[in-house]
């Protein structure tokens, strides 16, 4: 792989606020498919979201940019949060393609929780030949179990633990589904939010910046 042809991870989510779990899957997927850099891109209107996000687009933003600052392959990415619209998956690899990046240069990365309702996104089966898709265990829901539970996706799904240089990745290949089984933190925005709310110590659920930014900021209190 040259530089001229770089893959690209995208990690999305409301990260309301980012938390060590959403950094965990974004390097499991680094380590895993080799990846060159990771967009993190929080989103502004998620579809999945019955409520807005607690936080403005603009503290979340700044969130994620402090929670990455030492991850030199990462980075923060505003697409979304620019766009007047929802912040559909398949939207959003869209407008990467229309940045001349190929489908098969891209890797949406997600859990393998959201990834078990992948019928549901928008454009489905379509977005699938946006991006190769990178689905990482969660807690409780592991790559292994996706196969029967898709298995109409069965054909497309290879289970994956390092990078190697010849993993039919490249403009002629169609693209994948990459199952990762790698540990990441049990730790959710929603159990973030409400430790926060009760003035509780946040240690080992997001970095130590970003606490400092959300009580700086009196965020979710």
């Amino acid at each position: 792989m040259t530089s001229s042809q770089p893959r690209v991870g995208i990690l999305g989510g409301t990260f309301d606020p980012v938390h060590v779990g959403h950094l965990a899957v974004g390097e499991a997927a680094c380590g895993a498919l080799g990846l060159s850099e990771v967009l993190v891109i929080p989103s502004r209107h998620p579809p999945h979201r019955r409520t807005e996000p607690e936080a403005s687009g603009y503290h979340r933003f700044a969130m994620v940019a402090l929670a990455i600052a030492d991850k030199p392959s990462f980075v923060a990415n505003d697409v979304e949060l620019l766009a007047d619209s929802w912040s559909y998956t398949s939207v959003t690899l869209g407008r990467l393609h229309q940045a001349a990046f190929d489908a098969w240069q891209l890797f949406f990365i997600t859990g393998a929780d959201a990834f078990a309702e992948i019928a549901t996104w928008k454009d489905y089966p379509a977005v699938l030949d946006l991006a190769n898709f990178v689905v990482i265990s969660r807690p409780g829901h592991p790559v292994e179990a996706l196969p029967g539970r898709l298995p109409t996706l069965r054909d497309r799904m290879i289970m994956r633990q390092t990078a190697g240089p010849d993993d039919g990745v490249g403009p002629a290949d169609r693209t994948k589904i990459w199952l990762v089984d790698a540990p990441t933190p049990d730790v959710s925005s929603t159990e973030v939010r409400r430790l926060a709310g009760a003035g509780r110590s946040l240690e080992g659920l997001v970095p130590p910046a970003v606490e400092q930014y959300m009580m700086r900021h009196h965020l979710y209190r």
